[in-house]
């Protein structure tokens, strides 16, 4: 008899390579396979080519659901039918992404945030504990006439979220609106507007009060320049557009 040890990597290759959906590596059988296979090799961890998604067991991620390779989903969590997340995410305790949401590589979805389709985030977001991203312009539980309101009876609207953009805790983006790269939408914030690149926004609603970098820290006027005080990287402002210098 072929030992499980020559035959399972190979059988895991052609797995991952099929377009079904346990073929995705952040499927339950495909990750109990992963590991099968390393503690068979003896290593007592998947092979080195392989970045093992983490799912707690009270977690409730659809099967439908695509979870890129070393994601971790904590307790009780929510994924639904169809949302996308990129490689190396963390969703946290409680949190809830909503059917089709689209998130990139590296993000942070922090503890009982919500996140309702059809959201879109990019690389490297961080979305703060409890923030809420909303999806319904003109919320109404019932009909003019009574009746409970069904899919069919409203749009949804999503929030999109560009690229190392923070928002912090308990902040909340009323869609529709866009989050610009690298702004920071300070906690407790109310963003019912776009938001432009390294913007910092503050309050209720939320207005912009300054810029940051990509660092996370408020940027120094020069007089010419913005400066960040922790990379030293410089940028300009243009009619109210801030860019980073040399590009």
């Amino acid at each position: 008899m072929l030992s499980a040890t020559l035959w399972l990597p190979g059988f895991l290759s052609a797995l991952d390579a099929a377009p079904s959906a346990p073929a995705r590596r952040g499927h339950p059988v495909w990750r109990a396979l992963a590991m099968l296979s390393a503690i068979m090799a003896g290593s007592g961890r998947p092979r080195g080519d392989i970045a093992v998604t983490d799912i707690a067991s009270s977690a409730d991620v659809s099967d439908r659901a695509e979870i890129g390779e070393g994601s971790k989903i904590w307790h009780l969590a929510q994924i639904r039918e169809n949302a996308v997340l990129g490689e190396s995410c963390v969703v946290g305790r409680g949190a809830y992404v909503g059917p089709g949401v689209q998130v990139g590589q590296h993000c942070k979805i922090q503890n009982y945030a919500l996140v309702y389709e059809p959201a879109r985030l990019g690389d490297g977001v961080f979305i703060g504990p409890a923030v809420v991203l909303t999806n319904d312009t003109f919320p109404r539980a019932i009909n003019p006439d009574g009746s409970l309101k069904s899919p069919d009876d409203w749009i949804s609207v999503g929030v999109t979220v560009h690229e190392g953009a923070a928002i912090g805790a308990r902040a909340v983006c009323i869609a529709p609106v866009t989050i610009g790269r690298w702004a920071t939408i300070a906690a407790g914030a109310v963003v019912a507007k776009d938001v432009p690149d390294f913007a910092l926004m503050v309050g209720v609603p939320a207005k912009r009060v300054g810029w940051v970098g990509k660092a996370g820290f408020p940027l120094k006027n020069n007089g010419s320049e913005w400066v960040c005080p922790e990379s030293d990287d410089r940028y300009v402002e243009e009619g109210g557009i801030l860019r980073e210098t040399g590009l």
